[in-house]
């Protein structure tokens, strides 16, 4: 494998859609032109329009893809984590960034250049049909995301969200929201007052939140739930249960 990058990072890569289920070697061939890099909250990694000559994996923190409106408000298009990848489109269509990019929180990302990237899909036909073949499971991903969205009541998106942050192997965690809980729900299309509502009705599947920390007590049971097309699963809670500190306050972090 590639040694110039950590366990962890090939760890991150491995979740990835577009390289699901290739051989180690093959990872290291794809992966041998990846550098890793730190950001800070705030840092800006590319603007609409430029040169898509790069593409990133996330391995911590949280990033946000957005347009600027002309009155110069910002409108998010995706929040990504661990795990995920952004900006490979842009790099194979050749057509430049069609958004901008900065970090949300304090980020750790794998930065993969076109070239090197492209040149070794050149030279392999065979791992070039591969990524159009986990292109494709990736475009079924977001029909899935879309049908979330369009089918599913807020509080079971937001489970789903919240069991996609969870390790694999173990059945209770802890994990990271951004500060500002605005590209949460963005992303969940949902407004901010429903996010809160959506997070009071998950402590009944064994959910709390404890400023941006989330905890989870069965990610089995919440996993059921988040699939679960029943919407009685979870008897409705007293409207005083709402106005809990967790669902109802400010977020400790904005």
């Amino acid at each position: 494998m590639n040694k110039t990058l950590s366990r962890e990072a090939l760890q991150a890569v491995r979740q990835v859609p577009l390289f699901a289920g290739l051989e180690d070697e093959t990872l290291a061939l794809l992966t041998g032109g990846a550098v890793e890099r730190s950001y800070r909250r705030g840092a800006l990694l590319f603007s609409k329009g430029e040169p898509a000559d790069r593409f990133y994996v996330v391995l911590g923190g949280w990033i946000k893809l957005f347009r600027e409106s002309p009155d110069g408000n910002e409108c998010m298009v995706g929040l990504f984590s661990r795990g995920e990848s952004f900006a490979e489109a842009a790099m194979f269509d050749r057509l430049g960034f069609p958004v901008n990019a900065a970090v949300a929180e304090d980020a750790r990302l794998l930065v993969f250049p076109a070239d090197h990237f492209l040149t070794t899909l050149e030279r392999n036909h065979g791992l070039a049909l591969n990524m159009l073949a986990n292109l494709s499971g990736m475009l079924r991903s977001l029909v899935r995301q879309l049908d979330q969205l369009t089918l599913q009541p807020t509080y079971q998106r937001l489970a789903a969200f919240i069991v996609s942050l969870c390790p694999e192997g173990i059945n209770q965690a802890t994990v990271c929201l951004p500060c500002d809980k605005l590209l949460i729900a963005g992303r969940l299309g949902m407004k901010p007052e429903s996010f809160s509502r959506a997070m009071a009705r998950l402590r009944d599947v064994g959910v709390s939140c404890e400023r941006n920390c989330v905890h989870v007590e069965d990610i089995t049971a919440l996993r059921r739930f988040a699939n679960s097309a029943e919407e009685a699963l979870l008897t409705p809670l007293p409207s005083a249960a709402l106005d809990s500190p967790c669902a109802a306050a400010p977020h400790p972090c904005r």
